[in-house]
């Protein structure tokens, strides 16, 4: 492999200097939370695999290394620009099962979906039918190539990735984990259950998922919420991406039920306003973000149309009600979640932007049988509101805090892939993102290292940021600068403050007028890595 040459820009946190790299590369690049997974991903590009070949090679590493954060019992969307034209997206977000029963749920006195140790929080897992959609329609290598690297890792071992090891308790004696109630940073590790999934995709296809011993699995656990007929129908689907042009680009991200529209609507908001590289451009954002948001709850739902979410009135009316200079009076009708964002880009120009989630943590705390896989809880987007239209319910897809995101030129060039983990703060991140990037010119490493912001959320749930009783605190990591931090509290804004793990895993790679690449991977993962040749 050929290394990346690197630029290392500062930050400061506590009077401590922490590197945030931007890596150079003349071809091809991968990012991601796990060195060993962006080292797979780089090696199946340099065996001749597409970008698309790279990123699930690589995310089906961090389905080994990193199952706290993500895995085949979570769901995935993705955004692919080819030289086909504009971008493609996959949606595979799983629906509840076929039992599911809102009116039981509500008889039992449940006035929300139970997060952990209840199958009414799993939504059929779509990871493994996404994989196969993207590599159906651009992977070149055969799955038993793309899968190699994270069957070896399985079956021979890695060393536990320091996000893991800080977990590992909270899944202690749930029945079926094949993880040990405890390992130390470095400490071996193996995931049998994982390899034999990976063969079985490799040389069954889905039959050998959702057919085989994980599908077993899903119906022992999940007998009153699935029937055998729901592991037979793909959980994947092409769907239009959609996109705004703001900041001198045109920004793209997946449609409702993902909540990315956040993004590129507070995006166009902002475009409204200068927004500088100072406080008062932080308020403006903020701002932009809540206007975004503040009625995600009634709006997001399966069948939602984004060209409402995204009519040039509304964007006027939300940027009509912002005061440049002092903090709305609106209150609102995120901790980091268990998800991980990639991104890739080859040498033919291909451009993937891919996020895969267990929901929260490692997502219901339930396996599926032997195979050791973790469920999510992306149930978790449901309301048992009567007649809401996301309402709990069989067949039903919840709304989705996932939300990749890709920049284009207003040629349709591509110009940069990215996003980020965590919760309902991921459009806020992306929008942050955006605009060090698109409008203050800086490169991936100082965007990414940057000090971030986010509307705050209740500590003891999560993915409320936008509930009646959250409010609308800002929280500032504990890196932003002192000036933006009062130059906010003068304006009206009430603040708190929460640690760098809160505040997502963001990635961006970028693509120079001239074809060579830079990219970052976010010191927050501890061993993140972006990298190239």
């Amino acid at each position: 492999m050929h290394k990346s040459n690197g630029a290392a820009c500062e930050r400061e946190t506590g009077g401590m200097l922490h590197p945030v790299v931007t890596r150079y590369a003349p071809h091809a690049m991968v990012s991601t939370i796990d060195h060993l997974a962006t080292q797979v991903g780089i090696e199946l590009l340099q065996k001749g695999g597409s970008a698309v070949d790279a990123a699930i090679g690589a995310n089906a590493v961090l389905s080994v290394t990193c199952p706290s954060a993500c895995g085949m019992g979570g769901d995935l969307w993705a955004l692919v620009h080819s030289e086909e034209g504009p971008p493609v997206a996959v949606d595979a977000s799983g629906m509840a099962g076929s039992l599911a029963d809102a009116e039981q749920a509500r008889a039992e006195g449940l006035t929300s979906i139970p997060l952990k140790g209840d199958i009414r929080a799993v939504t059929m897992p779509g990871c493994v039918d996404g994989w196969l959609l993207l590599h159906d329609r651009f992977g070149r290598l055969p799955l038993s190539d793309v899968f190699a690297g994270a069957i070896a890792l399985a079956e021979g071992g890695f060393p536990t990735h320091p996000l893991l090891s800080a977990s590992l308790a909270r899944v202690a004696g749930v029945e079926h984990n094949e993880l040990p109630a405890s390992a130390k940073t470095g400490d071996p590790l193996t995931r049998p259950g994982s390899a034999r999934a990976l063969r079985a995709i490799a040389s069954q296809g889905r039959a050998g998922f959702y057919g085989g011993e994980f599908g077993e699995g899903l119906l022992l656990v999940g007998s009153a919420e699935f029937a055998s007929s729901d592991l037979d129908e793909t959980q994947a689907r092409w769907v239009m991406p959609i996109s705004v042009d703001a900041f001198g680009h045109r920004l793209w991200t997946v449609p409702p039920t993902s909540q990315g529209y956040l993004s590129i609507l507070g995006a166009a908001i902002a475009d409204g306003f200068e927004v500088g590289d100072d406080p008062r451009g932080v308020h403006l954002l903020i701002e932009s973000a809540i206007q975004a948001g503040h009625d995600r709850p009634d709006v997001l739902f399966e069948g939602a149309d984004p060209d409402e979410l995204l009519a040039p009135s509304l964007v006027a009316s939300r940027r009509a009600a912002i005061d440049p200079d002092r903090a709305g009076a609106l209150t609102s009708p995120a901790s980091a979640g268990g998800t991980t964002y990639l991104c890739v880009v080859d040498s033919n120009g291909m451009g993937v932007s891919l996020i895969n989630s267990n929901a929260s943590g490692f997502g219901s705390n339930l396996v599926a049988g032997s195979s050791g896989i973790f469920l999510q809880d992306r149930g978790l987007g449901f309301t048992l509101a009567p007649d809401h239209p996301a309402e709990y319910g069989p067949r039903r897809r919840p709304p989705h805090t996932l939300a990749p995101a890709l920049v284009t030129h207003l040629d349709g060039s591509l110009r940069s892939v990215l996003g980020t983990m965590g919760g309902d703060a991921q459009p806020q991140v992306v929008l942050q993102l955006l605009a060090a990037t698109l409008l203050h010119g800086k490169d991936p490493g100082r965007a990414v290292g940057q000090g971030r912001w986010r509307i705050g959320q209740d500590p003891t749930t999560g993915f409320d940021t936008w509930d009646a009783a959250t409010g609308r605190r800002v929280e500032l990591e504990e890196h932003v600068a002192a000036s933006v931090g009062a130059g906010l509290s003068e304006r009206g804004h009430s603040l708190g403050t929460a640690s760098h793990g809160e505040f997502g895993h963001a990635h961006v790679i970028e693509v120079s007028p001239h074809g060579a690449l830079a990219g970052a991977a976010d010191p927050r993962a501890l061993v993140a890595l972006a990298t190239g040749y």
